[in-house]
């Protein structure tokens, strides 16, 4: 098995208890994590860059506390998953076993896209700036 797989295929998935459901889900914060982290660095490099592009460059503001919270909150949402989990299996039963997956994989891809989101947006607004000055 994979890491992919065993991250984001769990195939067998019934916990049996509420902690086995946190346990689960904290088992995978550290990827969670990393590659959110990951691609907040990859932004705001994304940022520096199409700020220093010529022909107008800007000054370079990072703005470090927006930083800092925004990994504060993608944590809070990430610590929703459990509860929503437990949610889900009280109020389907059984046909609930997929749920922590796919809230899992669902919530990774979301969380990447949003952290990602500067990439394009930082390039989009230097390819303005060539056109207005």
């Amino acid at each position: 098995m994979t890491a992919i797989e065993r991250y984001f295929f769990t195939p067998i998935y019934y916990p049996g208890s509420p902690l086995s459901v946190v346990k689960w889900w904290e088992s995978r914060r550290p990827l969670f994590n990393a590659c959110v982290g990951g691609a907040g660095l990859l932004s705001v490099g994304a940022i520096v860059v199409s700020s220093v592009l010529p022909p107008h460059p800007l000054p370079i503001l990072v703005p470090w506390l927006g930083i800092v919270a925004y990994g504060v909150l993608a944590n809070l949402c990430y610590s929703l998953g459990a509860p929503a989990d437990m949610l889900l299996r009280r109020m389907l039963g059984p046909r609930a076993a997929a749920a922590g997956p796919v809230l899992f994989r669902y919530g990774f891809v979301f969380s990447l896209g949003l952290t990602l989101l500067p990439v394009p947006l930082s390039f989009l607004g230097w390819v303005i700036r060539l056109f207005v000055r």
